[in-house]
């Protein structure tokens, strides 16, 4: 593997990134609560993590901002569009997996 520059590997994360959310924004049906089962990690963990970045840096995000930045709307406009109450099963295996614990 060549090696990058931090140049570089600063710009393939952000692309990453991008895609990531641009995926994510494709996939509606995919529910946060099925992310977090999966995978350890939904839309709220990435843009919170977005946020952390930024205030690390010293750029205040408010929580509002690096959620529309993720969601591609307001986060409430998203959850009337998209979000579906957990099913019983969903919130058992919640429990379980939950890495916040």
């Amino acid at each position: 593997m060549t090696a990058l520059t931090r140049e570089q590997q600063t710009e393939f994360e952000a692309a990453a990134f991008r895609r990531l959310v641009a995926h994510l924004r494709d996939r509606p049906d995919v529910q946060n609560i099925d992310l977090m089962n999966l995978a350890g990690f939904c839309r709220n963990c990435l843009s919170n993590w977005y946020r952390e970045a930024a205030e690390a840096d010293g750029i205040e995000v408010s929580k509002d901002q690096s959620r529309e930045i993720v969601y591609g709307m307001p986060f409430e406009e998203w959850k009337s569009l998209h979000q579906k109450e957990a099913t019983a099963q969903q919130k058992a295996a919640f429990e379980i997996n939950n890495p916040h614990k």
